[in-house]
């Protein structure tokens, strides 16, 4: 009884191994300091092979005329420029909302609320005031590309409809439009700048 017993537990030993050779995906050596994923090829042999990030490829793009290749370079030296800022605007934006999701005091909300507006002054006073027209309309549409509202919809939510009136008649003057949508299609270019530059990889900047 003992030896059939010893017999059986052995099998059961030999049929495990077996199977658990035939499914492992990962195959070490004695001298092996690193775990790599593998599978046999037809002989039988093990192959080694570490999964890769995709790796996007682009052709080169070509312009109808010089004129062409000079509108486009200075778009890609716009976009550049002031899509930093529409990325703050996205941080601070969400930050917002969820410092005001963990208080229901009126009061504290207000103050977080001008401290967000005080940071954004701040920073316009600082950098965004020395804009181009022509990048102060690209910053316009990108920060609804990264947030998802367009900058009226942001004033007015932060400040108010007055405020976010106000905004939109000085813009006005100035040739912006605050309720700008963003359309990827239409902006196709712009979406090409961004891909190729590699923001559009959040882990470059979150």
């Amino acid at each position: 009884m003992k030896i059939f017993s010893l017999t059986f537990f052995l099998s059961l030993l030999f049929s495990f191994a077996f199977s658990q050779n035939k499914t492992a995906d990962v195959a070490t050596g004695k001298n092996d300091t690193i775990k790599v994923y593998a599978t046999r090829d037809f002989d039988g042999k093990w192959i080694p092979w570490i999964p890769l990030a995709d790796l996007p490829i682009q052709a080169q793009r070509t312009f109808r005329s010089p004129e062409a290749r000079y509108q486009y370079d200075r778009l890609k030296y716009n976009v550049l420029k002031v899509l930093p800022y529409a990325m703050f605007a996205r941080k601070r934006y969400s930050k917002l909302n969820q410092d005001l999701a963990l208080t229901s005091n009126k009061k504290e909300q207000r103050k977080l609320v001008r401290a967000c507006d005080k940071e954004i002054k701040d920073m316009f006073n600082r950098e965004i005031k020395d804009m181009s027209i022509y990048q102060g309309e690209i910053l316009i549409k990108l920060i609804d590309r990264e947030t998802g509202k367009s900058t009226y919809d942001l004033v007015r939510e932060i400040k108010g409809g007055v405020a976010a009136f106000l905004y939109q008649s000085v813009a006005r003057v100035a040739g912006h439009n605050l309720k700008h949508q963003y359309n990827p299609q239409e902006e196709r270019d712009i979406e090409a700048i961004i891909e190729a530059s590699g923001y559009n990889n959040p882990s470059l900047y979150n």
